[in-house]
């Protein structure tokens, strides 16, 4: 039997406001252990948080820059659940109405264009890191706790890791032109969460999906969903039955391992968060946040292969780096080089420095 592989992606991106979200530290990375930090962010009994404007804004430009449908009247909420590496064992985030939803990326392919749904969009805050030592125990680092987060939601379009692929080094893209995170993935600044499911190819019914954590590049996530598919459908193939449940990406060894059976939102406990007002946005504010959006990853793509007659691989590399394609364009706007000798300088000489 032939399988088709079905994957949705939960990508969050830590947004590179000066100070965090609900209290005024400095948002920052690399500082010294448990210097930016205060009683709000470490959760301490009586502190009460302050929602940090920017967050809002730039939750905004990232839902037009995705189609979405922005909900303007929106509120936080709390989810409830045992954090380690977040004091107060709760987050606050957003579920019953988030601050954008039903939106779609387009992405290009070898197979041409894909269009994949978004599902939501919604803002919380990252939880501490954990630091683990095997002689001594394991430390806490709070700098990271109250971070801004995006999180974005996609639908289960995706029918290969080649498209999951895509699909992430467009919305990584888009981050960058909008200016809004730095997508430093080595300093976690943009993470996802793989949801991975097969079934019989012909047939419309969802199969069971099964979660993976801990996946740290992009291309570690198409290592991540190929291993997946190939271990359910192997399971199946057996007679055997696919559990929903939540595993760990071990990237080293090539495998991932269950963590625990996977929560349902009900797990968590969801209930509006009363430390902090319902969200409200002006439509002329709206107005300004979706004028200043700039040409976007795909568009330039297209533009750059049309304006300047680049073949596909080449401007798909310019447009996933905005630098490199607006130094591209400052170059070809001399008219001194055909734009296909710029880019393959570019592209090779200039990136291999």
């Amino acid at each position: 039997m032939k399988y088709e592989i079905v994957v949705g992606l939960e990508v969050h991106a830590e947004l590179n406001t000066k100070t965090k979200i609900y209290c005024g530290c400095k948002n920052s990375f690399g500082s010294m252990v448990n210097s930016n930090c205060c009683p709000i962010c470490t959760g301490m009994p009586g502190t009460l948080p302050t929602l940090n404007k920017s967050v809002v804004d730039y939750a905004v430009r990232m839902g037009y820059a995705l189609h979405c449908s922005i909900n303007n009247i929106c509120k936080m909420d709390r989810k409830n659940y045992f954090y380690p590496d977040l004091p107060k064992a709760y987050q606050i985030s957003q579920f019953y109405r988030p601050i954008c939803e039903r939106g779609f990326l387009s992405v290009q392919t070898s197979k041409g264009e894909k269009r994949i749904g978004i599902t939501r969009i919604h803002i919380e805050e990252d939880a501490g890191k954990l630091l683990h030592d095997g002689q001594n125990g394991t430390a806490l680092d709070m700098n990271r706790c109250g971070v801004p987060l995006i999180e974005i939601v996609s639908e289960p379009d995706m029918r290969s890791s080649a498209e999951a692929k895509a699909y992430l080094d467009t919305i990584k893209a888009t981050l960058q032109y909008l200016g809004i995170s730095d997508c430093k993935m080595q300093e976690g600044s943009i993470r996802c969460d793989v949801n991975v499911s097969v079934r019989p190819e012909g047939t419309t019914e969802f199969g069971t999906r099964v979660e993976m954590k801990n996946v740290n590049s992009f291309s570690a996530t198409v290592r991540a969903i190929e291993y997946e598919a190939a271990r359910q459908i192997e399971i199946l193939e057996n007679g055997g039955e696919i559990h929903q449940e939540t595993r760990r990406w071990d990237d080293i060894a090539g495998k991932n391992i269950l963590l625990r059976s996977k929560e349902d939102a009900q797990d968590y406990r969801y209930f509006p968060e009363p430390d902090l007002k319902t969200i409200f946005v002006e439509e002329s504010r709206l107005e300004e946040l979706k004028a200043s959006i700039p040409e976007l990853p795909n568009d330039k793509l297209l533009r750059l292969m049309k304006q300047y007659k680049l073949p596909y691989f080449d401007a798909n590399l310019m447009a996933e780096n905005p630098d490199k394609a607006d130094y591209f364009e400052a170059v070809a706007a001399l008219g001194k080089c055909q734009p296909k000798n710029i880019s393959n300088w570019l592209l090779g000489d200039i990136t291999r420095i």
